[in-house]
């Protein structure tokens, strides 16, 4: 597995498969979009196939906080430590920032906790008519 802190070279073409059970999933063209506006992207690569099989994205203000919105690994490729690397890497690279922060469902409270994450309350809004992304 290769592991990038940047877009450079992925196509759309290499981010079939992502998005499992959202029901208005972004197609890989807007993928690539919210990929490359990204404040951190960190992509895992298969070698053998050249495709994205996962990937973790942060936003930030670059001051004091920064936000993980997405972390994801195609289903064929989970349970090989995949996940847990993208994340490891990721706060490594948040490692100067006060405040990192996600939400998660209560299922994978117990996953981030091994990373050092706390439990905290959280709130959102969802606007699922604009799931697939803005602009299509």
């Amino acid at each position: 597995m290769i592991y990038k802190i940047s877009t450079d070279g992925i196509t759309a073409e290499m981010l079939e498969g992502f998005f499992v059970d959202w029901p208005n999933p972004p197609s890989p063209e807007t993928h690539l979009r919210l990929l490359k506006n990204s404040w951190k992207v960190i992509v895992a690569l298969d070698e053998e196939s050249g495709k994205v099989v996962g990937f973790i994205t942060a936003v930030s203000d670059e001051v004091l906080t920064a936000y993980i919105p997405l972390l994801e690994v195609l289903p064929e490729y989970k349970k090989k430590g995949i996940g847990r690397e993208l994340v490891k890497r990721m706060l490594s690279e948040l490692k100067d920032i006060y405040m990192v922060d996600l939400c998660c469902d209560d299922d994978l409270v117990a996953y981030y906790n091994k990373f050092g994450m706390a439990k905290s309350n959280g709130m959102i809004q969802r606007n699922y008519e604009v799931q697939s992304g803005k602009n299509n």
